[in-house]
């Protein structure tokens, strides 16, 4: 809104940003007459004098005399649609929980020629998902027993086992999808989905007991939606060393453009009571133990300093394999990712692990979506490297209407985000309401030039 209002919209600072679009949709900012035939400064740095303060005052009264009397202001309705920018981050996640996307060439080749149609720039295909990895990995193989899997979510054990026997022949998923993005002009970051976490029945899980982290009662099951995850334990060595076999593994054998984790690389803050970590923590605090309570301060600030250190090695793997592959992070916001999952990402950011951070803010309600673009975290991380909103696109049986998608994209490009990420592909086509000629037809209208990505 107000890159398509005032010429000189880049000049207002990301903290008045907010406070001058309010004022906007009110339409109490006065403007001069012989503006209004095109689009007019705003002059953010300028001084104010005192008709300027006089106008503006009276614009907003209450008392609609008194409004009167500023008769020149910039009304909602004369607001233009915001422009295409030509810098941006247009992403989508691919994954393959109820997606079909990744699961053949064809689909793949369909699926990213109908993104670069409609200008995205960015796919984010899932490569460690389920507990398994999604491209042919001698790392899997030689500690579990699996080069790769597929199709995670089937009926059965017995369905479940065929297909990953299946997935063990000659298809490379991710270089399928590299050779066909490319071309089109679609930059490829693969995204470790899972993280630390896998699911319970895993051959992961039941092939490394002694990995799992536990709670303080000595469960390691913990429930997420209908499914039984375990989480691997980051604190331990040969976890660690493991995720970064895996990390440098695929850097090295992948032309891709970046590497991404999400808000499952951290921990619930309910786990770290499994022996190993409860040793490390009474080593080093004179033989204390941890606190009861997992959300106590100093526990939670000890186990997201290791993890901090755990996401640095990995920022070091990645800029060592491939300078220039960016390290992409999409976490929770900060406050609910740091007390809920140990993931301190605004540390992250400010230590430089991080080159593009994508905050995930799957909201239904406008005002608690802008709400959180505001939070200070997000503020501080877009002074330093790209910074883009991840919306959510729809889930299986909750489908999000085009309206809405288009309303976050506009608040996002108002308060000068660098972009938006969509969650998740196949979710971007779902609508009760809507065909899907409409729905890409509303996209196109929100990315109707193509645009480069930011860059750090």
């Amino acid at each position: 809104m107000l890159g398509a209002t005032f010429r000189d919209s880049s000049l207002i600072s990301i903290d008045s940003r907010e406070g001058v679009a309010a004022a906007l949709a009110q339409g109490v900012i006065p403007t001069e007459a012989d503006t209004l035939a095109a689009p007019p400064r705003f002059n953010p740095n300028r001084s104010a004098s005192y008709s300027m303060a006089a106008n503006l005052l009276c614009a907003a009264s209450d008392d609609q005399t008194v409004a009167a009397l500023v008769p020149q202001r910039i009304q909602p309705g004369n607001i233009a649609p915001p422009s295409s920018p030509e810098q941006e981050l247009r992403g989508a996640w691919l994954t393959n929980i109820d997606s079909q996307v990744l699961f053949s060439r064809a689909n793949l080749e369909s699926g990213l020629q109908r993104l670069a149609a409609l200008n995205f720039n960015t796919v984010y295909p899932t490569v460690w998902n389920w507990g398994y990895t999604l491209y042919p990995s001698s790392v899997a193989q030689r500690t579990f027993g699996y080069q790769q899997g597929l199709y995670p979510d089937l009926a059965d054990t017995g369905e479940r086992n065929e297909a990953l026997e299946a997935a063990q022949g000659d298809r490379d998923m991710l270089q399928e999808l590299i050779s066909l993005a490319h071309p089109l002009g679609l930059r490829v970051i693969p995204w470790f989905e899972f993280g630390f976490m896998a699911p319970a029945d895993s051959a992961l899980a039941r092939g490394r007991p002694e990995w799992l982290t536990q709670k303080a009662d000595g469960s390691t099951v913990k429930a997420e939606g209908t499914h039984q995850r375990v989480w691997l334990n980051p604190f331990h060595p040969e976890v660690q060393q493991f995720m970064l076999d895996m990390v440098s593994e695929l850097v090295a054998n992948y032309p891709i453009d970046g590497f991404q984790v999400d808000d499952h690389f951290g921990l619930p803050a309910v786990y770290g009571y499994d022996p190993y970590t409860v040793s490390l923590y009474r080593q080093e605090h004179n033989g204390q133990a941890p606190p009861t309570d997992s959300y106590d301060p100093d526990w939670t600030r000890w186990r997201s300093d290791k993890i901090t250190d755990v996401m640095g090695r990995i920022f070091e793997v990645v800029k060592t394999r491939q300078p220039t592959a960016v390290l992409s992070v999409s976490p929770n916001p900060h406050e609910f990712a740091y007390r809920y999952f140990l993931q301190d990402w605004d540390t992250w950011v400010n230590r430089g692990y991080v080159e593009e951070l994508i905050v995930q803010l799957y909201r239904s309600d406008l005002g608690r979506f802008v709400w959180e673009m505001n939070r200070p975290p997000a503020q501080a991380a877009r002074r330093h490297i790209p910074t883009a909103v991840g919306v959510l696109s729809g889930l299986r049986g909750r489908p999000v209407p085009m309206e809405r998608i288009q309303e976050q994209v506009r608040a996002i490009r108002d308060r000068s985000y660098a972009g938006v990420a969509f969650f998740f592909y196949e979710s971007l086509w779902w609508s009760d309401t809507e065909t899907l000629d409409q729905r890409q037809q509303s996209l196109l209208q929100l990315f109707p030039h193509k645009a480069t990505v930011p860059q750090v």
